[in-house]
């Protein structure tokens, strides 16, 4: 597969720097260009911006920044040390080189994900042994840490005020409106299946801990970095009022 000259500079040209590297300062290192002109400004900018750009996709990670730098000023110079065939071969080299990193990639992640998906449906196993916990036919784990007053549930239809602490199978915390120190407020028909299953089941002032198998939860994907795929998730929800539709 041929790759264009310019492919790998002008797919970075639009993408604004990040903030943590604009805010490094180099007015103190001894090669500072003089960047008094506006045009001196553009050309740095532009320079600035296609390099942060691949050093952010760590398209330059284990390569020569000084031979980088030495073909950009060859090409705005039409002086080449490499023929244009040199350089495509090059380029797909370097192109298969990323296709087998991101395969490897790939991969590592599917089997994080098969383990993750083996660890929590051993957990869920083991904790609907325990007699407090009541397993429904959906999966759906459940243990009721705390009951309030005789009163109605929830529908499919309603939104509903509540506090809840989240984590995983771990103990680590992903989401808590406890340590917020604010209840949320959503709709049942809005969250993830085990949610809007185990809320139609409360009533005000109930407290349960809920046991959320991968299918009622993200399943494979995943919303936050906080939390891999596949896996269990663990609430304790307190039902603090319904809001009817």
């Amino acid at each position: 597969m041929r790759i264009a000259p310019a492919a790998l500079t002008l797919c970075a040209i639009l993408a604004g720097p990040t903030p943590a590297a604009l805010a490094q300062d180099t007015s103190d290192t001894p090669d500072t260009p003089d960047l008094t002109s506006e045009d001196a400004r553009i050309a740095y900018a532009l320079g600035m911006n296609i390099g942060m750009n691949l050093m952010s996709q760590g398209l330059l990670e284990d390569l020569d920044p000084a031979l980088f730098l030495a073909g950009v000023s060859d090409s705005m110079a039409g002086d080449f040390s490499l023929g244009m065939d040199e350089m495509i071969a090059a380029l797909e080299i370097f192109q298969q080189r990323q296709q087998e990193a991101m395969e490897r990639e790939l991969a590592e992640s599917q089997a994080a994900a098969a383990e993750t998906l083996a660890m929590g449906q051993a957990f869920l196993d083991e904790n609907g042994e325990r007699d407090a916990v009541v397993t429904l036919d959906s999966g759906l784990q459940y243990e009721v840490l705390g009951t309030g007053p005789e009163g109605a549930s929830p529908a499919a239809a309603d939104a509903v005020l509540a506090h809840y602490h989240g984590t995983l199978i771990d103990g680590s915390i992903f989401d808590s409106s406890v340590d917020r120190g604010e209840p949320a407020q959503f709709a049942l028909s809005q969250v993830i299946p085990g949610w809007t299953e185990a809320l139609q089941l409360m009533r005000v002032g109930d407290e349960w801990r809920l046991f959320i198998p991968p299918d009622l939860a993200y399943g494979e994907s995943s919303p936050s970095p906080a939390i891999p795929p596949n896996s269990v998730l663990i609430f304790d929800v307190e039902l603090l009022e319904i809001i009817a539709d």
